[in-house]
């Protein structure tokens, strides 16, 4: 059984104009995006930026609200559920944000930081208790217990990172959504916190959603990786079989531009023209067609591709993909 399966998820977000706040458009970040997780699974999710990823992630753990569509947590809808249902239904499920600083509330100590998600849901008895709990975080990502009354602005940006992955682990989720935890990180850095996550997750049995544009780093911790282009998913596959051999004109693009090392073959490089459509007025068909290198008029123009299987445990939404 899956930990996590989203369907037809939509997040629409209205713009409006003028004196009485009319509502003009919608600006469609997630549109009609499936998928899901199992228990101890890490799934990657790439993009370009304004792709949708952040979006997905935040409405997931419903710091956003779904437009239409499920999010079915151990069997549970979190779309359709608020209060102390959904509070109840947080504990098992945590975000890690891309910025460690501005994640952090600069007047809380670290102690009160990690250990804010502990008082929300009722889980230490005493004040003992509570900076016992907070020392065993802090040494789980790596970090003095004594740096417990520091502030954030004493710390490196690795280092507000680890206290943010410590109160992310302190109500010991089944699922962590990380927003791109390590792109605001030296390039060292963020192999270290990498290293942190996967040794975590293998004490713990947590799953991940990965968000990142790093496809390096998305294939190093994921096992399967998902593709979003304007809100929609464009590929699916096993980490290792999207870098080898990708089927959508997008994802190989998105390969292309993946810097080699000690590689006997150069890769082509492709080179896609344009800029990326309005998530507002997104285009007709296919939404990538006006970028695409191999699309054909007018099936691509008119036709919206499904998200089909190609081969084993490989899909893309691409009417000439094979």
């Amino acid at each position: 059984m899956n930990l996590l399966e989203v369907q037809n998820l939509k997040v629409h977000f209205p713009v409006k104009h003028g004196v009485f706040s009319r509502v003009r458009a919608h600006v469609k970040a997630v549109d009609d995006v499936s998928f899901s997780i199992a228990p101890g699974e890490t799934l990657g999710l790439v993009g370009e930026s304004g792709c949708g990823k952040t979006t997905l992630g935040r409405a997931i753990v419903r710091l956003v609200e779904p437009t239409a569509g499920s999010i079915l947590f151990e069997g549970q809808d979190l779309a359709h559920v608020s209060g102390a249902a959904l509070r109840a239904k947080r504990r098992s499920l945590q975000m890690i944000f891309q910025d460690p600083f501005s994640s952090l509330n600069p007047r809380m100590t670290v102690e009160d930081i990690i250990a804010e998600p502990l008082d929300i849901h009722g889980l230490t008895e005493s004040k003992s208790a509570r900076a016992a709990r907070v020392a065993d975080l802090l040494k789980a990502v790596g970090l003095d217990a004594a740096y417990a009354q520091r502030y954030p602005h004493e710390f490196s940006g690795g280092q507000r990172q680890r206290i943010g992955i410590a109160r992310a682990l302190a109500v010991e989720p089944k699922l962590i959504v990380c927003d791109e935890p390590v792109s605001a990180l030296d390039v060292s850095v963020q192999a270290q916190i990498i290293n942190l996550l996967q040794d975590l997750q293998q004490q713990h049995g947590i799953a991940y959603l990965f968000i990142a544009h790093d496809l390096a780093v998305v294939e190093h911790i994921s096992r399967r990786v998902m593709v979003m282009y304007l809100g929609k998913v464009v590929e699916l596959a096993e980490a290792k079989e999207v870098i080898r051999a990708p089927k959508h004109p997008y994802t190989q693009a998105l390969i292309s531009a993946v810097p080699e090392v000690d590689s006997d073959t150069k890769r082509k490089r492709i080179v896609l023209p344009g800029d990326v459509p309005s998530p507002i007025h997104p285009p007709s068909g296919c939404r990538f067609h006006p970028r695409c290198p191999i699309a054909e008029k007018p099936r691509c123009e008119t036709e919206s591709p499904e998200l089909r299987e190609l081969s084993a445990n490989h899909c893309a939404a691409c009417h000439l993909a094979k």
